[in-house]
């Protein structure tokens, strides 16, 4: 895939990590509204007082990561169950919030596969 293209993907994906990440800490955004079981299960993350924080290290640090070309591979591997999780609870919780998840999910999958050189010795079987 073209170069210019993956720079390009990779831009919106860290910046949207970094942002919505920072959202988790900072609260600049404000809270869509969600079906009745969505909002109880966000509140029961929040209840913890650790998962909330914790994702939003994760999409912090990641799309520093992918922002600055650093250990790419990486990023993507340690993004992916977070990604996974934000598109279920949308596909069973709250279906009309499901597209940005969805195109960060996509962007995700079109980088791994441009990284997919890095992921083989994973994949080989022994």
């Amino acid at each position: 895939m073209n170069e210019k293209v993956i720079l390009i993907l990779r831009i919106i994906l860290g910046l949207a990590l970094v942002v919505f990440g920072a959202n988790k800490f900072l609260g600049f955004l404000p809270m869509p509204e969600m079906e009745e079981a969505a909002g109880a299960f966000m509140g029961a993350l929040a209840e913890t007082g650790y998962m909330i924080p914790l994702i939003g290290i994760v999409e912090v640090v990641t799309g520093a990561l992918i922002l600055a070309g650093l250990f790419i591979p990486l990023a993507l591997v340690l993004l992916a169950p977070v990604l996974v999780n934000i598109v279920l609870f949308h596909l069973f919780l709250d279906p009309g919030g499901i597209l940005p998840g969805l195109i960060l999910t996509i962007l995700s999958v079109v980088l791994m596969f441009a990284h997919f050189g890095s992921y083989r010795p994973l994949l080989r079987a022994k």
